[in-house]
């Protein structure tokens, strides 16, 4: 219940507040910001942002392509593999495969461990960096086109610079000197040229594998040689007693359907007979390179016996030329001496 005195209070303070209202006046004031710019002075432009991600240049072709990420696989395998053999194989099965690859790692694994008994620390170990692949011969030979033709310009921007400005939506590059990466609109028209024709280009017909290594080494290509295309007396095949696995009927099989066709050994292409050679050096590259110092040393004992043959040789016709003088002046003296006393 409410007394009288809350029904006045309330009546009061409802009185009251109209005119509390009136009394209390709220100034509120708004601020605006203005940009002025004074004359003569320009504004910043706005960042150049890119386009692409960083990680991702543009390219000439979508690189969600296989054709493309393919590409770039067999350029970088190029570019970090200084030797390589060419096979051309018939349809190898799986099972063959797995049994070349097991005897292949079998027997770079026991060159690995005569090189290291021999005290050859200089060579790392290779059996395990060796890899036998397929590879499509067209785009293969794309990108040995690319590799070896392509020189991009090293004063070029950078293609990952910020800077460069940005690309249209479509993700192909208008200039081709801001992007240097294989699948690059510069790269395409390198590699596109009639004129640039390699030497494995005749070889690149029909299924194809190659065999890389991580360095050059002939003593494990003289075993790539004799295990994937044994030719005696340099290359004989490994004997039963020695080597059992490698006469399983799946690794005779898979043998009987590969080809050498030649190779690639330091940016050099190289034929069968060439890539023998090579296989056949006594000794792998420390052999080599005493034959090259025992072929210096018997140049420089040459010249030096040629060198001191000739000056003894001009020495002995000078000194005759210097009798054959004194001898023609005693003569010739003797002659007057005799006339003058005539």
């Amino acid at each position: 219940m409410t007394g009288p005195s809350s029904r006045v209070s309330v009546s009061i303070g409802m009185k009251l507040w109209p005119s509390w209202r009136k009394c209390v006046r709220l100034n509120r004031t708004y601020t605006t910001s203005t940009v002025s710019e004074s004359k003569g002075v320009k504004g910043t432009p706005p960042p150049n942002i890119p386009k692409y991600p960083s990680s991702q240049p543009p390219s000439h072709k979508p690189p969600e392509f296989r054709k493309s990420q393919l590409l770039r696989q067999y350029a970088s395998l190029l570019r970090s593999a200084p030797m390589m053999l060419l096979f051309q194989h018939n349809n190898l099965k799986a099972g063959e495969w797995l049994a070349l690859r097991r005897e292949l790692t079998k027997a770079f694994r026991k060159t690995d461990q005569s090189l290291l008994a021999a005290g050859n620390t200089s060579q790392q170990a290779l059996a395990d960096s060796i890899n036998i692949q397929t590879v499509q011969g067209g785009i293969f030979g794309a990108a040995l086109r690319v590799v070896e033709y392509y020189r991009p310009n090293p004063l070029a921007p950078l293609a990952f610079d910020s800077s460069i400005p940005s690309l249209p939506e479509s993700g192909i590059c208008q200039k081709g000197d801001e992007f240097t990466h294989v699948l690059s609109k510069a790269a395409h028209k390198a590699a596109s040229r009639k004129m640039t024709t390699h030497g494995l280009t005749p070889l690149l017909s029909g299924p194809l594998c190659i065999l890389s290594f991580p360095a050059v080494s002939p003593e494990h290509l003289k075993q790539a040689i004799s295990i994937l295309h044994p030719s005696p007396p340099n290359f004989p095949a490994p004997k039963r007693k020695e080597n059992p696995g490698w006469h399983d009927p799946a690794v005779q099989a898979g043998v009987q359907k590969l080809v050498l066709l030649g190779g690639r050994i330091e940016n050099r292409v190289l034929d069968f007979e060439g890539t023998k050679t090579v296989g056949s050096i006594t000794g792998g590259l420390d052999g080599l390179r005493g034959q090259l110092v025992s072929t210096l040393q018997c140049a420089g004992v040459s010249v030096a016996s040629t060198l001191e043959n000739t000056g003894k040789s001009i020495y002995f016709t000078l000194e005759g030329r210097r009798n054959m003088l004194e001898d023609e002046a005693k003569t010739t003296s003797g002659d007057e001496s005799s006339s003058s006393t005539n």
